[in-house]
């Protein structure tokens, strides 16, 4: 490298973003993770051996992902090649492989490839490393902010160690954002803004377990803070609240499938204030709220069905209010239908009748209609067996048959003693019991 090369790359490096330039160069000056760090941990001697095989990072963002990785390749003696997978693809792998395969061929020295937002790779980019991966030609370092074994092939999974990185704490946020205050290198040491505590407390506490925006908004309230008449920039909680505006509440794939399977189960499971919480929770974070309405509107008839029918009507005409009105006012309605839903009796009845239903449908092939329920307004061979009995003639209910001779005895629908399902099992039992007596009297 020349000095041009040299004084070029510490340009970069100066221009870079704060929570760039204030990545930890070792261990010691990492925050958090002690749950795969801890002293002795298998992590931090394998980092410490040289001996890291293969192995995946993966959690939420701004946890130190792509940190740890560096500082594996800053502590390695091999060769390290960084690739983006939105960027990069099978020809830019199979560059690595040649070139990684020359240098342990010639000078026996490994080669760390850094593999950023792994999960974009499909499975045919997967596969392009996999034999290099086997005959240790490579080391491969993933790093995701999904779950890998969800959304990476299982032939990546099963060769590489996975190790999952979880939020940081406020305290461990706290200690970064202290660093990047006194810091007179890659921090604003030199400039030696006063930061008061509350404000520290707010940008960490924002910052939602991610360290990179907590020191983004530090950044902004620094810059854009006017010195006061001693040249002094002083960054209060107001600057604070206007740099970090509101806490940051990411929701990827796997995280937005367990929130709403939250919110469904809190619906069933009678908690208004957990499915209130997961509601908004989703809401907050960006998801359309008619997403809700479409889960309130299965679970009014899936969890509550015939034991509250009201639930239904609850539920449809929120929705319509809140099409009328917008979020800000039209979540009041869509609270109404979260707490109806969940207070309501529960009844399973409706989709238990509709799954046995289709099963039977399913199983017995081509019904035949029965004689007396045919249509009668279009000529037919001479009809045969009995007729049709109006009930309405008979009060409101005749005996009669009504299903397919196949399932003529068939139960679909089970009523429970919940809510006014006790009523419609009361109403049913009458019936039979009708039917009994006019059997007996004939």
């Amino acid at each position: 490298m020349d000095l041009f090369d040299f004084s070029q790359q510490n340009q970069t490096k100066a221009n870079a973003p704060l929570a760039e330039r204030m990545r930890p160069k070792s261990l010691d000056g990492f925050l958090g993770q002690e749950h795969i760090l801890a002293k002795n941990s298998l992590l931090r001697r394998a980092i410490a051996a040289d001996k890291l095989g293969s192995c995946i990072f993966y959690g939420p963002p701004g946890t130190g992902k792509t940190t740890l990785a560096a500082i594996i390749a800053e502590k390695t003696k091999g060769h390290f090649v960084k690739l983006n997978a939105v960027s990069s693809g099978v020809a830019d792998a199979k560059a690595v492989i040649e070139k990684a395969k020359e240098q342990l061929r010639l000078y026996g020295k490994k080669t760390y490839l850094l593999l950023d937002e792994c999960h974009r790779w499909n499975k045919a980019q997967s596969d392009s490393v996999l034999s290099a991966m086997e005959d240790g030609s490579i080391i491969f370092i993933g790093s995701t902010t999904e779950n890998p074994f969800v959304s990476l092939t299982r032939a990546i999974v099963s060769r590489c160690r996975i190790f999952e990185l979880k939020q940081l704490a406020e305290k461990d946020i706290l200690v970064g954002l202290e660093r990047a205050v006194a810091d007179e290198v890659y921090g604003f040491g030199k400039v030696a803004p006063k930061v008061s505590n509350e404000a520290m407390r707010h940008f960490a506490w924002v910052a939602n377990g991610d360290l990179r925006n907590a020191l983004n908004a530090l950044e902004l309230a620094v810059l854009t803070t006017p010195p006061d008449k001693n040249g002094k920039i002083k960054v209060g909680i107001e600057e604070a609240k206007e740099s970090s505006q509101h806490k940051a509440l990411s929701v990827d794939e796997n995280l937005y499938y367990d929130m709403l399977s939250a919110f469904c189960k809190s619906l069933r499971g009678s908690s208004p204030d957990a499915a209130l919480y997961w509601a908004f929770r989703l809401c907050e974070a960006g998801c359309d709220p008619l997403l809700i309405f479409r889960r309130l509107l299965a679970h009014a008839s899936e969890d509550v069905g015939l034991a509250d029918s009201n639930a239904l009507q609850v539920v449809m005409a929120a929705y319509h209010a809140y099409e009328r009105m917008g979020y800000a006012e039209g979540s009041l309605p869509m609270t109404h239908a979260i707490i109806y839903v969940c207070t309501a009796p529960k009844s399973n009845a409706v989709v238990m009748a509709r799954a046995a239903a289709i099963e039977a449908v399913k199983q017995s092939g081509e019904s035949v209609v029965p004689n007396h329920l045919r249509d009668r307004s279009y000529p037919t061979i001479l009809d045969t067996g009995e007729p049709y009995i109006y009930p309405h003639d008979f009060g409101g209910y005749a005996k009669q048959q009504y299903l397919p001779d196949t399932l003529k005895e068939k139960k679909f629908y089970h009523p429970t003693e919940n809510g006014e399902e006790k009523q419609i099992k009361k109403f049913l039992e009458e019936i039979k019991m009708k039917e009994k007596h006019n059997h007996a009297k004939n």
